[in-house]
């Protein structure tokens, strides 16, 4: 049994990825887009963008990727889903320029 943390649901969440992705075939960039392309289905807060899209950016998806993705599923999961992605994905991503303001030099 591991040790306890101060971030156990953070642990846990980080060790699922870690072996979704030791477990998948799939290049990092369209696991990303999938997974997106999942959270909009599922119309997740914007919380769980902010998770993924950092690791987008960092593998040079664009926001017209994204757009595609959104494009592509709207037929399949519907207009309220998608655009409340869109919504979601802008509010991660203020989330997540607030974060690396917090994290840049003093």
């Amino acid at each position: 049994m591991a040790a306890p943390t101060e971030t156990p649901v953070l642990d846990t969440l980080a060790a699922m990825t870690v072996d979704s992705l030791e477990r998948c075939g799939l290049d990092e960039r369209t696991l990303l887009l999938t997974r997106i392309a999942a959270l909009a289905s599922m119309d997740a807060p914007a919380l769980s963008y902010a998770a993924h899209l950092g690791p987008a950016v960092e593998r040079g998806l664009t926001a017209r990727q994204v757009q595609d993705v959104l494009v592509a599923i709207a037929p399949v999961v519907g207009t309220a889903r998608v655009m409340s992605a869109a919504g979601h994905i802008t509010e991660a991503l203020g989330i997540a320029i607030a974060v690396a303001e917090d994290e840049g030099p003093s």
